[in-house]
């Protein structure tokens, strides 16, 4: 079984990413994004070179995506969830799937 992490992102200035993260988006499997152009663009400012497969992962394909990456989880995969700004589960996405893992 992999790992589900669910990553806080810089509300405002990408310097106050945390080291953590920085390290989940270099290495992990699958990267759920709620938008996959901010999230390519974070790792940039942040001169990290995200490893894993990037995803779409916002409010209106949420449910079409839980089983497929709850499947990623079970094959081993870790992946990392993250929101625009903040926190999933407390800001969108996240907040559906969640309790199921």
């Amino acid at each position: 079984m992999g790992n589900l992490l669910l990553a806080a992102t810089p509300l405002g200035e990408p310097a106050d990413a945390s080291p953590r993260l920085r390290e989940a988006l270099a290495k992990t499997s699958v990267v759920a994004a709620e938008d996959t152009r901010r999230v390519r663009a974070l790792a940039k400012s942040l001169d990290v070179q995200i490893s894993g497969q990037i995803i779409s992962f916002y409010d209106q394909n949420e449910a079409s995506r839980i089983e497929p990456l709850l499947a990623d989880l079970e094959a081993g995969y870790d992946v990392l969830v993250v929101t625009d700004a903040g926190m999933p589960s407390i800001s969108d996405p996240g907040i559906a799937w969640s309790p199921r893992v």
